[in-house]
């Protein structure tokens, strides 16, 4: 339980909306977990939402070792697959084997997307950073030099989870670009 302590200091790019500072890990996990209760009824019909939350309460975990690489740098992100593997092999083995294997199925679950309540958390997953992106005016977006063509094609899988989402991010992708929070 300690060990989860780290993900406080597991910082991410970009911004809360309270005030000028970078979200964390536990935060981001507690946020964007809030988004599938709140948002549980734009979820495939079916959708296991405890699962959901379950899955988005353990995918950042791996972070804790691995950092948290930033969405718009393809050669961290090409990096991150064999370091989040690593972290997750030493972190969920702090468990009983019993309870590290069904929480290391459920972050792997969510890394392959394959099921619909993996797709819709990668989904939320995606939304909440936009989300607070465009509330505080691109400051992330604008400090690397963020295009909306960049934009649209890392959050695209948004749409495997919720059309509805999808759409939802859509329009804030091109009112971001039309506020000048986002570079066309």
């Amino acid at each position: 339980m300690l060990e989860l302590d780290k993900a406080k200091g597991v910082l991410r790019r970009n911004l809360i909306t309270a005030e000028e500072r970078r979200e964390n890990d536990a935060e981001h996990g507690w946020h964007v977990t809030m988004f599938a209760l709140v948002l549980a009824d734009y979820a495939p019909p079916g959708t296991d939402i405890a699962r959901v939350i379950v899955m988005l309460l353990v995918h950042d975990i791996v972070e804790i070792d691995a950092g948290d690489a930033f969405v718009y740098d393809e050669e961290a992100k090409a990096r991150q697959p064999a370091l989040e593997r690593a972290a997750a092999d030493r972190i969920y083995g702090l468990l009983p084997a019993s309870q590290g294997h069904s929480l290391r199925a459920l972050w792997e679950e969510f890394e392959a997307r394959q099921t619909p309540e993996a797709r819709f958390a990668a989904a939320l997953d995606r939304l909440q950073p936009l989300l607070l992106n465009f509330h505080t005016q691109g400051q992330a977006w604008r400090q690397h030099g963020v295009t909306s063509a960049q934009v649209l094609q890392v959050n695209a899988h948004i749409a495997h989870g919720s059309e509805t989402l999808w759409a939802f991010a859509r329009n804030l992708i091109n009112e971001a670009v039309r506020l000048g929070y986002l570079n066309p």
